[in-house]
């Protein structure tokens, strides 16, 4: 079958398509026909060599999160699973591929109206989303900025605040254009890459989702209220300034929070509910879903050539 290694680290060019054996799922594994392949910031972040020191090698299958039909179960799952239309999360690999391996217990069937396409937009971003308000300790009423908003993750994140009744929704973007659309998801201020938007914009934010990180994150914990809690879910941007953390020991008195989060510290079961119901959500139309553009697995490499030049503007899906 066709699959999408990294070749050598670095630029997208390093992607290769190569032929692989077709997996065999293990004890409490399906095996998964894909249609729609989730191209996510952390398969960049991959691919550029960033996290080599976690045990990331060259040759590394990229891909998290799949949709398609069950083709096979292994031993000890129940195969009433074989040939129902599923999103499954793969891990850290093996999703840019034809078919692909999941463990059961990260696999969920697709209601009835529900894309691929939307199921992988959607089915990884829409939890981290969800759970960074609540790590954020996010009220009604409060103020939300979003930092990297047109990502799958900001685009969430954008309609949960607004769902939830924020009083004010900012986003940073990078054009009118783009800021248009995110109005039209819930947002209320539109402010730049910086963190500036004129007059009208809060002062301040009582909770900061950043998906961005990288070398400006310091300016935007200036943006936190009193009491404010600042959420990082990404760097896609890059690593932090290493004393970032002065930013806060400077504003003692206020009470500053900082957090990471990741969706791997969350239950599965809580995983799976949220993401349940944000699938029953999008089936029916209440939640959004932001497909940017739909090329065939071979072209990996454009879809990651537009990730780098910061064109996408909600998620590039791959399908076989």
């Amino acid at each position: 079958m066709k699959a999408v290694v990294i070749r050598t680290f670095g630029d997208p060019d390093g992607l290769e398509v190569v032929d692989v054996p077709v997996p065999v799922p293990a004890p409490g594994q399906v095996r998964i026909a894909t249609e729609a392949i989730g191209v996510g910031g952390v398969d960049a972040v991959i691919r550029r060599g960033t996290l080599a020191a976690y045990g990331f090698r060259e040759g590394h299958l990229l891909g998290s999160e799949v949709a398609g039909r069950v083709t096979a179960v292994g031993e000890g799952v129940d195969a009433s699973w074989t040939g129902r239309r599923v999103w499954a999360f793969t891990g850290l690999s093996g999703g840019y591929a034809e078919q692909a391996v999941a463990a059961v217990e990260d696999v969920l069937a697709l209601p009835d109206g529900l894309s691929g396409a939307d199921a992988v937009t959607l089915g990884g971003s829409g939890v981290v989303a969800h759970f960074a308000l609540d790590r954020g300790r996010f009220a009604s009423g409060e103020t939300v900025l979003v930092r990297g908003a047109a990502g799958s993750i900001g685009i969430t994140a954008v309609q949960l605040a607004a769902r939830g009744g924020a009083s004010a929704v900012a986003v940073t973007t990078s054009s009118v254009e783009r800021g248009a659309r995110l109005r039209d998801l819930g947002a209320t201020h539109v402010l730049d890459r910086s963190g500036e938007g004129g007059p009208d914009a809060p002062a301040g934010f009582d909770v900061v989702i950043d998906v961005v990180g990288g070398p400006r994150l310091p300016l935007f914990l200036d943006k936190l209220n009193s009491n404010g809690r600042y959420v990082a879910v990404g760097v896609v941007g890059g690593q932090p300034p290493a004393d970032f953390g002065m930013r806060l020991l400077d504003a003692f008195r206020r009470s500053l929070s900082f957090a990471t989060f990741s969706s791997d510290t969350v239950p599965g079961p809580d995983r799976q509910a949220v993401r349940s119901s944000q699938f029953a959500d999008a089936a029916h139309g209440d939640l959004r879903t932001v497909v940017h553009e739909v090329l065939p697995l071979d072209q990996a490499v454009s879809a990651h050539r537009a990730m780098d030049a910061g064109k996408v503007f909600g998620r590039v899906v791959l399908v076989p």
